[in-house]
């Protein structure tokens, strides 16, 4: 038998004579479990904020983004889109261009991005399904898609035949500008959707035909921007990226969503850890009344010592009761709290009990992995608070009895 072990069991069910010291152990007690609770749903809400985030760029941001090393164009030939298409695990690829240019609409101005696209993006990035109104523009016309942001700032409705809209590219070249009609490419365009993402994306992109826009451009038949890939779920990321350089022979660059990402990544995982942080300094204040209340059994219990000492019970022995008894109480303290904690989370997840407007829940997500990191938490600083707790067990201490 493990004489420690049931000891700490004893301990840890009976109560004490000494009613302060049931008050202290209570209230212990209580602090593990609310801090078990609280940390799983904060890291559960910042889950489901991380992926409510990403979920609008990632309706415009591919699987891999292919750009050239040097320059802001790409020259991709038929054949070299034909073995991209081939490599195992891409379900689609589509040439793109984007370029920052000047649109006109019944004197307003708005400076954004023009986004030409071929007839196999739909394939790659799901923006249709974004439409607010209208529909997605007819292959080989003058027809455009624009964000909902960029249609408020101009004023801007569908099939407006009394305004033209109309965009301006600089013209390639050198030397001074003498006439400056003809400085610019411009052209007339015809809006026939409206799509709306979130406040950001929905200012930035005017979507049209990737021939139109290699027209305004004065691009070359196979010059674009970039190469956006669809890639198959389950596939080889890594060895796809290998195989689309070796197309290229290294001249390129290939992104995946999160590197496209870089920046918005790092926010959300830098606040993801900061709150962390806090709410373990949290569980640890909450740790020192573990620490306080072994001390205080510790010291309720001297007699009970001194008698197992005499009997001939190591200290070490001794001190191994209260670390059981800690460790004990902090690991059936942060199962109940997280046992708490992920009820409230599916009730969130199954009953929206908590919205941020009137049509939209306060994002939470269970995740396994926040399971292991609470229970991780809480045994690991129980385990500390324990050790030190159990530590007040000297051999002087029962000597002085």
């Amino acid at each position: 038998m493990n004489f420690p072990l049931y000891i700490a069991k004893r301990y840890l069910r009976s109560a004490s004579k000494n009613n302060a010291i049931n008050i202290i152990n209570g209230i212990a007690s209580v602090g593990i479990v609310v801090g078990a609770m609280a940390l799983f749903v904060v890291l559960s809400v910042f889950t489901g904020l991380k992926d409510f985030s990403l979920s609008f760029s990632n309706d415009f941001d591919p699987d891999l983004k292919i750009f050239n090393n040097t320059g802001k164009s790409l020259q991709a030939t038929p054949e070299q889109l034909s073995k991209i298409s081939k490599i195992n695990g891409v379900s689609a690829a589509s040439r793109i261009i984007e370029e920052r240019v000047l649109f006109l609409f019944d004197g307003k101005e708005q400076v954004t991005y023009i986004k030409g696209v071929d007839s196999l993006f739909s394939k790659v990035n799901p923006v249709k399904k974004n439409i607010y109104q209208g529909e997605w523009f007819e292959p080989h016309t003058n027809q455009v898609v624009v964000g909902y942001g960029i249609c408020q700032k101009l004023s801007l409705g569908l099939f407006d035949f009394n305004h033209p809209f109309e965009v301006f590219v600089p013209k390639a070249g050198k030397g001074t500008i003498e006439n400056p009609e003809s400085a610019f490419n411009k052209c007339k365009l015809a809006p026939v959707g409206i799509y709306a993402i979130s406040e950001d994306l929905d200012s930035k992109f005017v979507f049209a035909d990737l021939t139109l826009t290699q027209s305004l451009l004065e691009f070359q038949p196979n010059q674009i921007s970039a190469i956006e890939i669809k890639v198959k779920p389950e596939s080889n990321e890594k060895e796809i990226i290998s195989q689309i350089q070796g197309v290229f022979n290294n001249n390129v660059t290939v992104k995946n969503r999160a590197q496209l990402n870089d920046s918005l990544y790092k926010m959300l995982n830098t606040e993801n850890i900061a709150v962390y942080l806090i709410f373990t300094l949290v569980i640890i204040i909450a740790l020192f009344n573990l620490i306080g209340a072994l001390i205080m059994m510790i010291l309720d219990k001297k007699k009970n010592l001194k008698t197992l000492f005499n009997l001939g019970t190591e200290v070490k022995d001794l001190r191994k009761i209260f670390f059981l008894q800690g460790t004990l109480l902090s690991v059936f303290g942060g199962i109940f709290g997280l046992i708490l904690g992920i009820g409230i989370v599916l009730l969130q997840q199954q009953f929206k009990l908590i919205m941020i407007t009137p049509t939209l829940a306060y994002p939470v997500i269970f995740s396994f992995l926040n399971v292991v990191i609470v229970l991780a938490t809480i045994i690991s600083l129980g385990i500390l608070a324990s050790w030190i707790a159990s530590s007040r067990v000297t051999k002087k201490l029962l000597e002085d009895i």
